[in-house]
């Protein structure tokens, strides 16, 4: 009888997919989906957000690790973290490395600071071991609750214009200058140009919503490329590059120098308040939220995002975090973990691609950087500007991390701005415990370090 019943709903499009194991684990009537709404949902998803086969390659390769080692790692990094969250926590929400946070990993950590990569990636296992912890247990929304609302989204804008200015540099768009520091680079040249134009057409696909628009550019703009004989084709598919170079490569005690405790804490809070803000936003979009306002499975879902960046700092690859992007999918209609298995299935395909994503010149991804920097910068919209003593900290934290090309100095200065101005003016309620002791961390690191 139930059966009859279930082929009789205007949801069920596949009732012999959906009567068996997939309506078991997912639960695909409860949320009012069927098996291709979520397969559908998943490619959507998959095509919004695979620019980061590209471009994270690209970064990693400038910390010197091998390109075809951190293509795999980046597929593998995203296909696991996708399918955990999807298993686990039944979101439908993409995982892959975080954007931003790679730029901050390869360009201060081994860049400015000069640490080798394999530390590098020990500060990211230990940051995603952190998280967990803070997942586990109440701490993590204490400490949530405890960071002021405009340093949350000054750190995301901050992380934006870090990025921004990293994709024009790389595009040679702006260039190093003796007398004044930084100026515009000649735009007669090919790859600033192409750069700008793959930017350009991203922020104008995207406008008119079509679908995969950061995908098409960068692609569009490598034929140019090849057409001006500026990108050599080596093929299509292929066996996947070797894992070996990255796998477990992690220098864990290297992470235990006292320098290195600003570097974990950027990751940590940029990549909590990142994930936090990403999954409400979709389970907003994805109606998982309850009547009285509880978030369905929301627990598992940072527990799988906090494990994914674990399993990311192995195979070799900065933080994995949810994707802002999985809204698209949402839009589309996908409301299970199905859609994330999905996601996860693709990355694995994608594997097999690495000529392809080898022929990737820099300009076309750097177009994508910009872009995505100015979407991160959205959050500065929400920062009470009438308030000097939120508004001013928010904006040396968002314009000290490009400055002083470290999102961890701007996070310190921002916290040690916001302690000392409300302290200053009176306001020491709206100073929280553990922004006193991060202050005192900061202030030290800038005396002794």
């Amino acid at each position: 009888m139930e059966s009859r019943k279930s082929e009789a709903s205007p949801l069920d499009l596949s009732p012999s997919l959906n009567s068996g194991w997939l309506e078991r684990i997912f639960k695909l009537r409860l949320h009012g989906t069927t098996v291709k709404t979520e397969l559908i949902a998943g490619l959507t998803t998959f095509i919004t957000m695979a620019y980061i086969i590209f471009v994270n390659p690209n970064i990693m390769a400038d910390a010197g690790i091998d390109h075809g080692a951190a293509f795999v790692a980046t597929c593998i990094a995203a296909a696991l973290g996708c399918l955990l969250m999807g298993l686990y926590a039944n979101w439908p929400v993409g995982l892959a490395p975080g954007m931003g946070l790679n730029a901050f990993f390869t360009y201060t950590v081994v860049g400015t600071m000069g640490y080798n990569w394999e530390t590098a990636l020990g500060a990211v296992f230990i940051s995603g071991v952190l998280f967990m912890i803070l997942t586990l247990s109440r701490i993590r929304e204490w400490l949530l609750n405890s960071i002021p609302v405009s340093l949350r989204f000054a750190m995301g804008a901050g992380v934006g214009l870090f990025l921004g200015l990293i994709g024009l540099k790389t595009a040679g768009i702006i260039v190093d200058s003796p007398a004044t520091l930084i100026k515009l680079g000649s735009l007669r040249e090919p790859g600033p140009l192409l750069a700008a134009i793959c930017f350009l057409m991203i922020a104008i696909l995207s406008y008119h919503r079509v679908f995969g628009a950061i995908l098409i550019s960068i692609i569009a703009v490598t034929l140019a490329g090849w057409g001006l004989d500026l990108v050599h084709y080596n093929g299509i598919l292929s066996a996947p590059p070797s894992l070996a170079p990255t796998w477990m490569a992690m220098d864990i005690a290297g992470v235990f120098n006292v320098s290195m405790i600003s570097v974990v804490l950027a990751f940590l809070f940029v990549h909590m308040f990142d994930t936090a803000g990403t999954l409400m936003g979709v389970a907003q979009r994805a109606g998982l939220v309850n009547a009285d306002g509880k978030i369905e499975n929301l627990s598992r879902a940072l527990k799988a995002d906090s494990a994914s960046s674990v399993f990311g700092a192995v195979v070799g690859v900065p933080p994995v975090t949810s994707y802002v992007e999985s809204a698209a999918g949402v839009a589309a209609g996908g409301r299970t973990g199905l859609t994330a298995v999905t996601v996860g299935v693709l990355f694995i395909a994608a594997m097999f691609f690495a000529p392809l994503a080898g022929m990737i010149p820099a300009y076309a991804t750097a177009g994508a950087l910009i872009y995505v920097a100015m979407l991160m910068m959205g959050g500065m919209a929400h920062i009470n500007w009438d308030e000097a003593t939120d508004s001013i900290p928010a904006i040396v934290t968002a314009i000290m991390m490009p400055l002083t090309f470290s999102v961890a100095d701007g996070i310190a200065l921002g916290f040690i701005t916001y302690v000392v101005l409300k302290a200053g003016t009176g306001k020491h309620k709206e100073i929280s415990i553990s922004l006193y002791v991060l202050c005192a961390i900061f202030i030290a690191k800038f005396i002794f370090l």
